[in-house]
């Protein structure tokens, strides 16, 4: 099963695409990870649009059977949170319009699966997505590894979900 796994945001989106069998304990293997950059000068109109035609090349370059996208839990500036949810709104109907079903989870149900702690800080998920996927180095930014965490999650529920049907 190869999963694409998003951190949704405006200036920087993260992302990953892993592979595994998705059965609990099996092998994850990242094939891609990274993040989408926005320029600070662009329009929010034209970033949507920058963000919308790279989720189509990552899905595109990867054919992911299943998509994971991090939910919006709480901000305080509400200027940054409709910025983030307009982006969701673009990631998610760029990965509808491909068929691809996709799922959402929210940052503490992302830290819970991954690191066993719903509270974890970010060097805590940076640190569990590097064991968990035997990377060979630390994440630098902080957005791609939450991507990366977003797609174990996803990897993790998925027999569940599977169960479930």
């Amino acid at each position: 099963m190869r999963i694409l796994g998003i951190d949704p945001g405006t200036a920087l989106t993260g992302y990953a695409v892993i592979e595994t069998g998705g059965r609990l304990g099996q092998k994850i293997e990242v094939l891609d990870m990274g993040c989408i950059r926005t320029e600070k000068t662009q329009s929010q109109r034209d970033k949507l649009v920058e963000i919308g035609r790279n989720i189509e090349e990552l899905i595109e370059n990867w054919n992911p059977s299943r998509a994971a996208v991090e939910r919006l839990f709480f901000m305080q500036n509400v200027t940054t949170a409709v910025t983030v949810a307009e982006a969701r709104g673009v990631i998610i109907e760029t990965i509808a319009k491909k068929g691809i079903p996709c799922c959402e989870y929210l940052p503490r149900e992302v830290k819970l699966a991954v690191c066993g702690n719903g509270s974890a800080d970010k060097k805590a998920v940076q640190k569990m997505v590097q064991l968990i996927a035997k990377l060979g180095f630390k994440p630098k930014i902080d957005d791609a590894s939450d991507a990366l965490a977003v797609a174990i999650c996803h990897a993790q529920h998925y027999p569940i979900e599977t169960l479930a049907a």
